[in-house]
């Protein structure tokens, strides 16, 4: 037998073992448990379907077709009108300056609570509190505010009764839309603490040191390597603040009981009254542009959280 003939020799009985112990496959799942995993699904699915494609559906039908079914543009055009321009104007206004100043405090609390240990008291009271207010909203929050700063709430009374100092000299600014900003800051700030402090925490040791024994600077090291890596996930974060000042309706409707100033409260007083501005169905023309902002402003979100953890991972 030639040399060029001949076997190859086994090396470390790679080639006996995979001879003779041939690679097993991955058993499919049977049909069965497939089953069972689409029935778990049936929960969810039916939540998704009454709750968010049902009424993403009626929005569209009503904002397109009149209450005789024909197809109409009129509630569309009517979008485009200076009353319903200047209330999208007021929610823009108003999801965005509560959303930058939520997202600013909240990722200053993140960047203190890096200095607390991982599972310790503080950093678990604060974690348990911020998951707790970010919910605490609607009615019972604009009551609170109403008690403490209204017109005749507590601290209003203190100022003006033992300081001299009348917050409401200049108008009764809670009860319209910049009297918002502090309720919407209230459970803003404890949401981008949610939502930044993971990624904050992601940051990995070795890029502070790696950067230490270049002789970069702490600055530095914040300007050049955990600046760029944080800066998809503080977006992504400050778009999730600005969909929820942007749909939040409990309390504007609980503090603001007259005129329709944000999008939310018009699509209510669409709701009530039989034609706003002379047109049928205004409301789910209303609804309609609403879906629109929050498609735009959820495709984003996806987009700069998918960039996030392509680094975290």
């Amino acid at each position: 037998m030639s040399l060029a003939t001949a076997p190859a020799p086994e090396q470390d009985g790679v080639e006996h073992s995979a001879r003779h112990h041939p690679r097993v496959a991955p058993a499919k799942p049977s049909n069965r448990r497939r089953r069972l995993a689409y029935v778990g699904l049936t929960p969810f699915a039916a939540y998704v379907l009454i709750f968010l494609a049902l009424p993403t559906i009626l929005a569209v039908v009503t904002g397109f077709f009149s209450d005789d079914g024909t197809l109409t543009f009129d509630n569309v055009t009517g979008l485009f009108t200076p009353t319903i321009l200047a209330t999208f104007g007021s929610s823009f206004w108003l999801s965005g300056v509560t959303a930058v100043i939520g997202a600013v405090v909240g990722a200053i609390i993140c960047y203190a609570m890096l200095g607390t240990r991982v599972g310790g008291l503080l950093r678990t009271v604060i974690e348990s509190a911020a998951s707790v207010l970010a919910q605490f909203g609607g009615v019972m929050l604009a009551f609170a505010f109403i008690a403490t700063i209204g017109v005749q709430g507590l601290v209003t009374v203190i100022l003006r009764d033992t300081f001299g100092i009348d917050i409401f000299a200049d108008g009764v600014w809670l009860y319209q839309v910049p009297g918002l900003i502090l309720p919407y800051v209230y459970f803003q700030v404890p949401l981008m603490v949610i939502t930044f402090l993971p990624a904050l925490t992601a940051l990995r040791p070795q890029w502070a040191e790696a950067s230490a024994t270049l002789g970069g600077t702490r600055f530095a090291y914040w300007r050049h390597i955990a600046a760029p890596v944080l800066t998809p996930a503080f977006l992504g974060s400050l778009l999730l603040l600005f969909a929820n000042a942007f749909s939040s309706f409990a309390t504007a409707a609980a503090l603001i009981s007259q005129g329709s100033q944000i999008v939310p409260l018009q699509i209510r007083s669409a709701l009530v009254s039989e034609t706003v501005l002379g047109r049928e169905n205004m409301a789910g023309a209303l609804a309609l542009g609403m879906i629109v902002v929050m498609v735009v402003v959820m495709w984003a979100y996806s987009v700069l959280q998918s960039r996030t953890s392509r680094w975290q991972q």
